[in-house]
């Protein structure tokens, strides 16, 4: 089977993996009903309000969230030659928490949009702060020295977070599901922006997956290639944390995604970036709606919070991996 056949493939099943994702939840809603509802036969019913004010909109975020983790997770992975490296490297998911935690208790940040925008400017300062101090005096960029700067960075902001969550508990039990990962109750309308921000990175990512390829030759082959590799790192970290910092501002902190699904891609589909990023892109949409949809359905009628389920997921091949010595598959 050819890339492009497969690339189809996991495009089909994305959608199928969407439709399922429409159907789940507390009610199921037949596929004939869903048919209806999703060609608007009857545009009053229960079944097309439902399916339009909740579940569309939650499906086509973890889409967007998927698809930006898994895209993010490969491109730092190509980054630091680093193949356990993860969004979370670049002290994203720390930076947010953070910035959701100190908006609600100092600041008193109540509303999703003030908590959406909120998370996405903690995330873009702690990756850009991650960049600058790695790179400070430097004349090229290390991925070890990127690596351990995250790893401090994150230590940091994390010990600020649990700092914040002792002196002032009131008021933060609203955020803690957002804290754990979760795609419930976003709206669409607030989080357009984002989306948008989402569509025009993984636009990127793909003109950019010919000098990834080049990049992850090695520098001494790159430069004899023309390749101006210090702008490629700045453009991929600036890649990095859109994706990622969007990501978690619409879901919370969601882990594994990044980390597994590029190798997943990498070993049924290529290794070869034109083809890697979109099967990442594919492949993360289809691994986060699969489970939400089962953190959904699992003990109805309440909700477990979908990092937990994707950690479930990840936890076993995080270690499998490990064991391995942690090679590239």
């Amino acid at each position: 089977m050819s890339h492009a056949q497969k690339l189809l493939s996991l495009f089909l099943l994305l959608l199928l993996c969407a439709l399922l994702s429409l159907a789940s939840g507390a009610t199921w809603i037949a596929p004939k009903q869903l048919l209806g509802a999703l060609l608007g036969v009857d545009g009053m019913s229960a079944t097309h309000q439902a399916l339009v004010a909740m579940r569309l909109s939650r499906t086509l975020m973890a889409m967007a969230v998927g698809a930006s983790l898994a895209v993010a997770g490969a491109l730092m992975q190509a980054l630091t030659r680093n193949p356990l490296a993860s969004p979370g490297l670049f002290g994203i998911n720390a930076g947010a928490t953070f910035a959701i935690i100190l908006g609600s208790s100092v600041f008193a940040l109540s509303t999703p949009q003030q908590w959406l925008w909120c998370a996405f400017m903690g995330a873009a300062v702690t990756g850009a702060l991650v960049w600058v101090i790695g790179n400070r005096g430097q004349s090229s960029l290390s991925p070890l020295r990127i690596v351990l700067v995250g790893a401090a960075i994150t230590a940091l902001f994390s010990a600020f977070s649990q700092a914040l969550l002792v002196v002032d508990q009131s008021g933060l039990d609203s955020v803690l599901f957002w804290l754990a990962g979760s795609l419930s109750e976003r709206d669409l309308t607030l989080a357009a922006p984002l989306l948008l921000c989402v569509l025009l990175a993984l636009l990127a990512t793909v003109l950019l997956a010919g000098q990834v390829n080049v990049l992850n030759a090695g520098d001494a082959i790159a430069a004899g290639l023309g390749q101006r590799t210090g702008l490629i790192r700045l453009q991929l970290s600036v890649l990095i944390i859109c994706l990622a910092g969007s990501a978690v501002a619409l879901a919370g902190s969601i882990g594994f995604i990044g980390l597994v699904v590029p190798h997943m891609v990498r070993k049924g589909l290529s290794i070869d970036h034109r083809w890697l990023l979109p099967g990442c892109a594919l492949g993360g949409a289809i691994l986060l709606l699969l489970a939400d949809t089962l953190a959904r359905v699992v003990i109805l009628p309440q909700e477990v919070p979908v990092g937990v389920m994707t950690a479930v997921f990840g936890a076993p091949f995080f270690i499998a991996l490990v064991r391995r010595g942690g090679r590239h598959d």
